[in-house]
């Protein structure tokens, strides 16, 4: 899997002199437009402990296999993207296996500093700033300084400063589907600060355990398989990270999808002091998500390109993208606008916050080009509408014609005789077979539309 990477240099050290922390930074995108040396935030972190240790716990998820482990860990960390929208911080990160997605908010509640700007960078947790994180106690100052290419974590034993390193394209089409998966979920239980941990805590301890959790009264009770109203938990090992936060933990939340029949995936959301850390789980420990294909439906229509373009336009690093304010603002229908939010998700520009239940806006150093070649079943799809393999035979219904053999659609269910069909049943988004037949249905509505009505 390939890589970007954006070319960086300093001005200078960072300094720190007294209890003022000096920052130096590279260029990156804030919400002015591309700036050679921003400034995002300098200031206290209130809440110490919890936040150095949801710190640590995302720099662990992105060491982490969960699946197939390796000695030593999961290898070469990749490096979490932090974004500050001036009422917040977010920092995400995926797993090195890519199932399990990651994200610390750090709310207005417990920071006491001031926002030079807003905007998105990446950033590399590795072992000297572990370190430092993990002498923060409750009463220790935690001063946090971010820009545009550095994160800078300063306890009472000094500074330590992580440079950048390169985002891997997996990442983003985790950040893509992720974004879509997690619009789909609803609240299927809250549990408070000691129900909470007592859950958690006895939870099975074979972390490739997969179990279903169902509503309880005020608690939550483990079952071996699928009900009404629960929610599935494939690897409960993916859950490790959570852990350590007990101590802080105000409130445990759960989210699913209303599915009740088959593995699906789950968000697990933490309210720490003045922050939230939440983990998304793909549907089964061996699966990742820049391979589910939820993204593939939005991607493949008309107008998602162009509507891209404009919804891209009105973003503005604001903590919460609200569908109905861009539809006014763009003209666009809310179908359109959520079409066009995943495409720019595609590009790492959109992510979902459950708790607001809403979109929220960020930048990562990808764009628009590397759709075609991140999701390879829509361009499968796209070269077999060019070459006329699809024939629509009646309403909702064609043949497709590939060197492997004839097909047959049906875009009610979003069904297909193909491998891959009889293998996902549409679990991993549509195969290329549906997606083509989707594409050809709408252009020949669109052709009929526009034939002049005969005198």
């Amino acid at each position: 899997m390939t890589s970007t990477v954006q070319a960086y240099s300093y001005a200078g050290p960072s300094t720190l002199v007294g209890d003022q922390l000096g920052l130096s930074t590279s260029g990156g995108r804030t919400a002015t437009g591309l700036i050679g040396r921003p400034r995002f935030f300098s200031g206290v972190v209130t809440q110490a402990a919890p936040a150095a240790h949801g710190l640590l716990a995302l720099a662990d998820v992105a060491l982490a296999r969960y699946h197939q482990p390796r000695a030593g860990g999961g290898g070469f960390s990749r490096d979490p993207v932090i974004t500050c929208d001036g009422e917040r911080l977010r920092l995400e990160s995926f797993s090195a296996c890519g199932g399990v997605y990651a994200r610390l908010d750090l709310l207005g509640g417990a920071l006491d500093g001031e926002v030079f700007d807003r905007g998105t960078t990446n950033v590399d947790v590795n072992g000297p700033l572990r370190e430092a994180l993990a002498r923060v106690g409750g009463r220790d100052p935690l001063h946090l300084g971010v820009g545009a290419d550095e994160l800078a974590v300063t306890t009472m034993d000094g500074a330590v400063i992580e440079k950048k390193v390169p985002l891997p394209e997996r990442w983003l089409r985790g950040f893509a589907e992720v974004q879509v998966i997690a619009a789909g979920f609803d609240l299927r239980a809250e549990l408070a600060g000691m129900p909470a941990v007592r859950f958690l805590r006895g939870l099975p301890k074979k972390a490739s355990a997969n179990v279903w959790v169902v509503p309880s009264g005020r608690d939550l009770r483990v079952t071996d398989g699928p009900a009404p109203g629960a929610v599935c938990l494939a690897g409960v090992g993916r859950l490790a990270t959570l852990h350590p936060l007990l101590r802080f933990a105000k409130a445990l939340r759960v989210y699913g999808p209303a599915v009740h029949d088959r593995a699906a995936s789950s968000a697990w959301e933490l309210e720490l002091p003045g922050m939230r850390y939440t983990l998304v789980l793909s549907p089964q420990a061996w699966r990742g998500f820049s391979g589910e294909g939820a993204v593939l439906d939005d991607l493949s229509g008309d107008d998602a390109e162009a509507d891209a373009d404009v919804i891209g336009m009105l973003l503005n690093f604001e903590p919460s993208v609200e569908i109905g304010l861009l539809a006014d603002r763009s003209g666009l229908t809310p179908a359109r606008v959520r079409a066009a939010l995943t495409q720019l998700g595609t590009a790492g520009r959109v992510g979902y916050d459950l708790a607001e239940a809403g979109h929220f806006h960020r930048e990562l150093p990808y764009d628009r080009e590397h759709v075609e070649t991140l999701n390879p079943r829509l361009s499968a799809a796209r070269a077999l509408v060019e070459a006329g393999a699809v024939r629509l035979t009646g309403p909702g219904t064609a043949q497709v014609t590939t060197a492997g053999g004839v097909y047959e659609v049906g875009l009610e269910q979003g069904s297909c005789t193909c491998p891959w069909w009889f293998d996902h049943r549409g679990s991993r988004g549509p195969c290329k077979h549906v997606l083509a037949t989707r594409i050809t249905t709408r252009s020949a509505a669109t052709s009929d539309a526009a034939e002049p009505a005969l005198s």
